[in-house]
C-alpha cells in the first residue's frame, strides 16, 4: 500500500485511524471503561459545550445527523445522556450529561484522555517532512508499539 503513494492516500488514511480506534478501544477497556471510543467525542461535546439537540451535537463532532441519533440513543440506554424537551422550544429534543455521565467524563478527563493524547503524542513525536513519509512513520510507529503499549496500559505481547 505504502508503495502506490497519493493513489492510496484515502485507504492509508483509513487504516491509520482503524489502527488508532482499536488500540485506544483496548486502552479504555483496560481502563474499565464500558463505551465505544467513537462514542467519547459526544460526552466531550457536551461536557464541552453544555446541552445539545442532536443537530448541534452531529455538527459538533462531525458526523451526519442520523449518526448522531443513533450513538445518542446508544449512550442514553447506557445512562450517560439524557434527551428533555428544549425550554425555548418544546418541539427541539436538548441531549446532556446525566451525573453518570458526568462520572465517566470526570473519570476518563483524569485517567483515560491523557493516556490516549500522550501516546498519539508519543506516536507522532518524530513525524516531520512530507505527508507520505509522515504517512509511513506512524504506520511503522503502530508496528513497533500501539497506543496500548505506548499508553502503558498493558505490555506488548511479544510473539
Amino acid at each position: 500500500m505504502k508503495s502506490f503513494g497519493y493513489l492510496c492516500l484515502g485507504s492509508r488514511f483509513r487504516r491509520i485511524g482503524e489502527r488508532l480506534q482499536a488500540d485506544t478501544q483496548q486502552v479504555i477497556e483496560e481502563l474499565g471503561v464500558s463505551i465505544q471510543a467513537a462514542q467519547y467525542p459526544f460526552l466531550g461535546a457536551i461536557d464541552r459545550l453544555g446541552p445539545l439537540t442532536i443537530g448541534e451535537l452531529a455538527q459538533a463532532v462531525g458526523i451526519t445527523q442520523p449518526g448522531a441519533t443513533r450513538t445518542a440513543s446508544q449512550l442514553m440506554e447506557l445512562g450517560f445522556l439524557d434527551m428533555q424537551p428544549s425550554a425555548e422550544d418544546q418541539r427541539r429534543r436538548v441531549v446532556s450529561l446525566t451525573p453518570k455521565g458526568q462520572e465517566l467524563v470526570d473519570y476518563s478527563r483524569q485517567q483515560v484522555w491523557p493516556r490516549i493524547a500522550a501516546a498519539v503524542a508519543d506516536l507522532c513525536r518524530d513525524l516531520d517532512g512530507p505527508l507520505l513519509e509522515q504517512l509511513t512513520a506512524l504506520e511503522d510507529g503502530l508496528a513497533e508499539a500501539s497506543l496500548m503499549r505506548r499508553a502503558g496500559a498493558l505490555p506488548e505481547k511479544t510473539p
